[in-house]
């Protein structure tokens, strides 16, 4: 099987050549790149990715197997993944199996023996696109016709197929700190950063309505990250806007960053390729420190515009591109970041962001 021919199919007709991974099958999804050498089964249960076809950047992926206590959610969520060298075979002791098979398991398609930095080249060059990959047609003209079907991620919404279908809590029941949390596809490890300050958490389908989470009598709300065209969630903006208005502290998290900018009336917009690692250097503009961050999105907000806001500060900036990084409302304990401060495996450079938050709820 692991050695059995696969094809991957670009959008703009690039074609690929390589090895079956994972389940024997055909995919199509967005493609991009994460640029993290390790944390890859905390990268394919990251719900951020719903919808993509993954390019793993480091040369050997899979070498230190799967454990089950390494996820961020109940599955994996990439669509298909790509690598250079996917490894069979594993060498960790706490390993619960290989890979290979945790891919089978759940369903996912990945290919082998692909030149993954003349691909991600060719993706820094030409932008994100779709494409499929297939360890079972060899038709050129049919993978075309099917790639052709694949929906684009500009305009989709993909954030309430994640999100939670029940409410749950975690945490101190009697704990005085309460947090309303917003799912759009929240990580555990953002969970466990809440808990582990001692907050009592209900976490909420992503369509749950203002008044279903002030039921709760939260100290403070937190949006969560998720996947999809923050755009294409007006239901989320408007909810947004209504905490907003209950002048309690607020905390966004990457997708939960865009939509608090989009309830001020911030535009975002499809980036060229994104961000996706574990090594990106962002500046806090209020302290002057770099923090080595992680980060997983597609999507950005405007930065001409938030400059322009009077409503609105800029906290974060992104020495890459100086695109926005973080952002925080003037008058208001309603901060967001663009970046991942949970972190999982690191760098964790960032954990302070969970104390503010705690300590605007404390005051």
């Amino acid at each position: 099987m692991l050695h059995e021919p696969a094809l991957l199919l670009l959008a703009d007709g690039t074609l690929f050549q390589g090895r079956a991974f994972g389940k024997k099958g055909t995919t199509a999804g967005e493609i991009c790149f994460n640029t993290g050498m390790t944390g890859y089964q905390e990268v394919f249960t990251d719900p951020s990715y719903a919808g993509q076809v993954l390019i793993m950047n480091n040369v050997h992926v899979g070498n230190y197997g799967v454990k089950d206590s390494d996820i961020e959610s109940d599955s994996v969520k990439i669509k298909g993944l790509i690598g250079r060298n996917l490894e069979d075979q594993f060498s960790r002791l706490q390993a619960n199996g290989s890979l290979q098979q945790y891919l089978v398991s759940n369903g996912i398609v990945g290919i082998d023996d692909i030149d993954t930095r003349a691909l991600v080249a060719h993706i820094r060059s030409k932008g994100a696109m779709n494409c499929i990959i297939s360890s079972e047609i060899t038709d050129i003209s049919q993978l075309e016709k099917m790639l052709a079907k694949c929906p684009d991620m500009n305009g989709l919404e993909l954030a309430s197929t994640v999100s939670t279908e029940k409410e749950y809590e975690l945490g101190d029941a009697a704990s005085p700190l309460k947090v309303a949390v917003l799912d759009f596809g929240v990580k555990k490890n953002i969970l466990n950063c809440l808990v582990e300050r001692g907050a009592h958490v209900r976490v909420h389908p992503a369509k749950t309505p203002l008044k279903r989470l002030n039921e709760f009598k939260p100290s403070g709300f937190f949006i969560s990250n998720g996947p999809g065209d923050p755009a294409a969630m007006p239901y989320a903006v408007e909810t947004i806007r209504g905490i907003l208005a209950e002048n309690k502290p607020f905390f966004g998290i990457c997708l939960g960053h865009q939509l608090l900018a989009l309830a001020n009336d911030i535009p975002t917009y499809k980036m060229h390729h994104g961000h996706r690692g574990l090594n990106h250097p962002v500046k806090n503009i209020i302290t002057g420190q770099c923090e080595i961050t992680t980060q997983n999105h597609g999507f950005g907000v405007d930065p001409e515009a938030v400059r322009k806001h009077p409503g609105m500060e800029i906290t974060h900036v992104n020495l890459n591109d100086d695109s926005i990084e973080g952002i925080r409302v003037k008058n208001k304990s309603a901060f967001s970041v663009q970046y991942h401060p949970e972190a999982t495996p690191g760098p964790h450079d960032s954990r302070y962001l969970f104390d503010q938050f705690v300590d605007m709820m404390k005051k």
